[in-house]
């Protein structure tokens, strides 16, 4: 699979931009905040409704401007599709296929997949818990985006249950009459039921990565492992090889346990949304232990993992590299390069062309004063 156009509309700093693409890799070189990384962060969000680098789409959309649009063609073998996003701020984005307009931007995923290397990767490993279940949560939709759905289920359910907490937190709080929780029950229902759908996908996504993780480690800095993926839920050790409805028992008995602490702090405490990845190099965990240099091996394993799951599972992302190989040392970034040089469409992002290594051989793109030029040799 690879994008062989992309279209941008008053995305970012680009009022108009057309990109023609070729399979293998492809290198976006200019000076910093001219606007590379805007074209990699467009193919990302096509393939996860969402940015690496924010967390809403507001800062998406070019200042002036009332939407942005994120139009890609995309070959898969012999079929093509193209695939356009309407990104509107404070309202619904909307989503095209092939011209069709009868789709929800949801219906998008999984006709393009990435495998993102960035900076930001870093907080896989030195960040809070919450970069860790992102980074579970957006590869499981992406090997099955169906989960969309269950994941959007789960934050609804969420949300109406800690609206119905901290309801009841305040009017304890401020001596009001007692409120009836009694619909608390249904909701513990509903947490649970999707609850353990989100759980089981992850712990089968942690299976299934571990082996490869420990690979690309082994790969990227021979004999600094093992690595270890081990999970820790909020509602305690679920059961071994736990089906989904003995994940449903073991979250609603969890919800239960909780449920006065959480009247009283107004919040859910239960859930995968409270969950965590502890990534362990040896028998130490990664994050306050690992030196820097670990600590960016660690962050590329786990990508470089997510790849050949994908990969295997059909389907192969485009990888997308940006501005990651200024942030490493020689040895990890000419063996890195080495490792990703294969991929069926390869996007790099870099300040200079020094930064691209030399394995990396492909189409050059300059990009500066809003302008995205091919270079021919």
């Amino acid at each position: 699979m690879h994008v062989s156009h992309l279209s941008l509309a008053d995305f970012r700093s680009y009022a108009r931009v057309e990109v023609p693409l070729d399979p293998g890799v492809t290198a976006f070189v200019g000076p910093n905040g001219q606007g590379k990384t805007n074209l990699v962060e467009a193919v990302g969000y096509l393939a996860t409704l969402g940015s690496h680098r924010v967390s809403s789409d507001a800062p998406l959309v070019r200042m002036g401007a009332e939407r942005a649009v994120v139009r890609a063609a995309v070959v898969q073998g012999e079929r093509q599709q193209l695939i356009e996003l309407e990104l509107n701020p404070g309202k619904a984005n909307r989503a095209r296929i092939n011209r069709s307009s009868q789709v929800r931007p949801r219906d998008v995923l999984g006709i393009v997949r990435t495998v993102l290397f960035a900076p930001e990767d870093l907080a896989l490993v030195k960040g809070d818990p919450g970069e860790r279940r992102r980074f579970l949560d957006e590869l499981i939709t992406a090997r099955s985006p169906r989960m969309a759905g269950v994941r959007a289920d789960y934050d609804r359910v969420l949300k109406q249950r800690n609206t119905l907490l901290k309801t009841a937190a305040l009017a304890r709080r401020h001596g009001g009459r007692q409120m009836d929780l009694s619909t608390l029950d249904v909701w513990d229902q509903h947490l649970a039921r999707a609850g353990a759908e989100l759980l089981a996908q992850r712990l089968d996504l942690i299976a299934a990565l571990q082996p490869l993780a420990d690979k690309a480690y082994e790969q990227l800095a021979p004999g600094g492992g093992p690595l270890a993926l081990d999970y820790r839920g909020s509602a305690g050790e679920a059961p071994a090889a736990s089906t989904r409805e003995e994940l449903y028992g073991v979250l609603l008995t969890a919800l239960g346990e909780a449920r006065k602490q959480e009247i009283e702090r107004g919040v859910t405490l239960v859930g995968p949304h409270r969950d965590d990845l502890l990534l362990k190099l040896g028998q130490l965990p990664a994050k306050g232990y690992a030196s820097h240099g670990e600590s960016w091996s660690y962050a590329l394993a786990l990508r470089l993992a997510s790849y050949d799951l994908l990969r295997a599972e059909g389907n192969e992302p485009v990888l997308v590299l940006d501005d990651v190989f200024a942030e490493l040392d020689a040895r990890r970034r000419e063996r890195l390069a080495e490792l990703v040089a294969p991929g069926e469409q390869v996007l790099v992002t870099a300040a200079v062309d020094d930064d691209v290594p030399g394995v990396l051989v492909g189409a050059r793109y300059a990009v500066a004063d809003g302008a995205v030029e091919k270079v021919t040799s």
